[in-house]
């Protein structure tokens, strides 16, 4: 699966004229025609896994239900607006696994029929066969800031304020909250990491790929059980050991995020020292004590007054990722938590404020009292009087008497 960036003013030709403006990110899968066969019956597909993609046939599904909500792209199309696929516009590049094809089925079906503010648009497909096998691309709404990935782990050049990753979380636990708790079926994710959240040009989060989107248990059951799929680290221990799955697998994976946030490291980085290298383990030792935690924090947020509001967050992480899955909090809890957390955190600048006021009138009274020093009064507390000691250093020799010609007033300390 390969990602590239394109919008209509790059279309060469005006070949997209007609199509929506705002489009940017294509994503592809090429497989081989003999490896997947499209044309199963909707026994065949009954038969097999849970996915709630697999319900009906896929093309009498697109026929029917979303010829008038997804565009349908050719491929050379989609071609011409991407430059013939060039590496220029390349945003990153994955893979669906043996089971693309499918995975590609679940995203199209399922994005083609769900509007949330917090979940990508999907614009429209390309699904043609050649000689080269099966072309299946997906084509999203304009994303402009890319995804958290790239704006929190690949070092760019203006780091995320830590107000802005505050929010960024909130929106993508309001995306996981309206998968679990809002529809009319449960849908667990399943693969929420920083590169499937992308940022539109406000920075809002959106959650997508959601070609790993299982359906949650129905009625009556505790989980669904599965093939284990995912990213490494940022799978539940329990789904990784036993493949049941539940909408709090995603929960963890969302602890997961949210250090990440804290830090600016990845869940696995191999190139530091052994002891570094798994995030999970290398904070532990760190968030509970206060003196301590400051070391994790990402070092770019030098100079951010977040210390308290990031150990906040810590501690949510920390119910996220509870041994005991039935322990973690449901992501509508998530919201709450974070929305009070945002809350604090914009109200430190606030407080800096009034804290900058108090340092400016000590300022100014400590300049007040270097004045009197100097013999320029500046305040009412100020009283005038005489120093007969400096009085006495002007005195005429000769004469043995004060002369007051010779002298000038000046203020004493009465304290």
């Amino acid at each position: 699966m390969k990602c590239f960036y394109f919008t209509k003013d790059e279309e060469e030709g005006g070949a997209l004229s007609s199509r929506e403006s705002k489009v940017s990110w294509v994503r592809s899968l090429s497989v081989a025609s003999s490896s997947v066969d499209t044309r199963k019956s909707r026994s065949d597909l009954d038969s097999e896994s849970r996915d709630f993609t697999e319900t009906f046939e896929f093309y009498e599904f697109l026929t029917q239900r979303r010829a008038n909500d997804l565009r349908v792209f050719s491929f050379s199309e989609l071609k011409m607006a991407t430059k013939g696929f060039s590496r220029g516009l390349m945003i990153g590049e994955g893979g669906f696994g043996i089971q693309g094809h499918k995975e590609w089925i679940n995203e199209v079906n399922f994005l083609g029929v769900v509007k949330h503010p917090n979940l990508v648009k999907l614009i429209g497909y390309c699904a043609e066969d050649d000689e080269r096998g099966m072309q299946r691309l997906l084509v999203y709404e304009l994303m402009r800031n890319k995804s958290l990935e790239d704006h929190l782990l690949a070092r760019a050049a203006a780091p995320l304020s830590w107000t802005l990753r505050l929010k960024i979380a909130q929106d993508a636990a309001r995306g996981l909250a309206y998968l679990h708790e809002e529809m009319d079926f449960q849908l667990i994710f399943r693969d929420f990491k920083p590169s499937n959240i992308l940022l539109d040009e406000d920075f809002i989060a959106k959650l997508s790929d959601f070609g790993l989107a299982r359906q949650g248990p129905t009625a009556g059951l505790t989980h669904v059980s599965t093939s284990v799929v995912g990213t490494v680290g940022y799978a539940a221990p329990e789904y990784v050991q036993t493949g049941r799955l539940t909408a709090k697998s995603d929960v963890w994976s969302f602890g997961v995020v949210l250090y990440e946030l804290i830090t600016g490291r990845r869940v696995l980085e191999r190139n530091l020292p052994r002891a570094e290298q798994k995030l999970l383990e290398w904070v532990r030792p760190y968030v509970s004590d206060t003196k301590k935690f400051h070391f994790i924090l990402d070092p770019r947020l030098e100079g951010h007054d977040c210390i308290k509001s990031a150990q906040r967050l810590a501690s949510l992480a920390n119910k996220c990722l509870a041994k005991n899955a039935r322990s973690r909090p449901r992501m509508s809890e998530v919201v709450d938590m974070l929305e009070n957390i945002i809350i604090d955190a914009e109200a430190v600048p606030e407080t800096l404020k009034e804290t900058e006021n108090v340092n400016e009138e000590v300022d100014t009274k400590e300049e007040g009292r270097e004045e009197v020093e100097l013999g320029k009064p500046e305040s009412n507390n100020q009283k005038w009087g005489f120093d007969f000691k400096e009085m006495v250093s002007f005195r005429n020799k000769s004469i043995g008497k004060l002369d007051w010609r010779n002298w000038t007033a000046g203020l004493v300390k009465t304290s």
